[in-house]
């Protein structure tokens, strides 16, 4: 046998041990006809039990379905707590997290990012008689947040104490009751809460000033390159068809307790002027 012989054989010897190549994700979710997405469990308005039925709603169960329904799937919805939004997705427990979930730095080290859908604002919430007009005010002061979230990551930032908790109702009572200086959330939870506050407990008022403006994107394992494009693509159809705003209208629009309107697009990270944070 020649030496090239040899190499050769020990090529193939090689790449027989090493067994197939790994198939991307994308072939998995469409051979088992299911798209695992991980959500909040208890987040409204982007997923939260139904009152009367137990099921979850929301905005980011209703994304979820339109995504399965654009790869000829069907939607199972995994609730899972903040903390565990990437771990979830990481492990391969889920195939996608949909969950209001902000790039960060850190975040895109153990997950891929699809393009965002949103550029979310997180917002300091402080009872009405509370001096304090901007961010600045409540350097070193203790703010309630969600445990894990960027909210908590924002109260960092701003060289602010924070205070976490497993879920936001029990970092807004924190602010309720006096043990926090006030609580940081998305725009979407703060608006309720202040709006709900006004015939209800101790009354709320916003920071104009956001904490922190972060590209909101869908989460998957990295090295999924046709999963990740897929994803990307049927955000943009959604986009572009309008499909997204119909969703966003239903629970966050001008009709809504948020009366917010969409005006973002599905965009590249590169396109957009954002925050960095670690």
């Amino acid at each position: 046998m020649t030496y090239q012989h040899l190499i050769l054989a020990a090529t193939v010897a090689a790449a027989a041990l090493a067994g197939p190549a790994r198939a991307d994700q994308l072939d998995d979710i469409l051979a088992n006809k299911t798209l695992r997405c991980a959500t909040f469990a208890d987040v409204p308005p982007f997923a939260a039990p139904d009152t009367q039925t137990r099921e979850m709603v929301g905005f980011d169960v209703d994304l979820c379905g339109a995504i399965a329904r654009e790869l000829g799937v069907k939607a199972e919805i995994k609730p899972v707590s903040v903390e565990a939004r990437v771990p979830e997705v990481k492990l391969g427990r889920v195939d996608i997290t949909v969950a209001n979930l902000a790039y960060t730095q850190s975040r895109a080290e153990q997950i891929q990012f699809s393009d965002p859908y949103y550029l979310a604002k997180e917002m300091l919430i402080v009872p009405a008689d509370d001096p304090g007009t901007s961010k600045a005010d409540y350097v070193g002061q203790r703010i309630a947040s969600t445990k894990g979230s960027t909210s908590e990551m924002s109260i960092k930032l701003n060289k602010s104490e924070p205070l976490t908790f497993q879920d936001t109702a029990s970092a807004y009572l924190a602010a309720q009751q006096g043990k926090a200086r006030g609580m940081v959330a998305n725009t979407m939870t703060t608006t309720k809460l202040v709006n709900e506050s006004k015939t209800k407990g101790r009354e709320m008022r916003m920071i104009e000033e956001p904490m922190l403006f972060q590209p909101i994107g869908i989460g998957m394992q990295q090295d999924q390159p046709a999963l990740t494009a897929k994803i990307n693509e049927v955000l943009r159809k959604l986009d572009e068809s309008g499909e997204l705003n119909k969703i966003w209208d239903k629970w966050l629009g001008p009709d809504t307790e948020y009366k917010m309107t969409r005006t973002d697009k599905v965009v590249p990270l590169s396109e957009l002027k954002f925050d960095q944070i670690p």
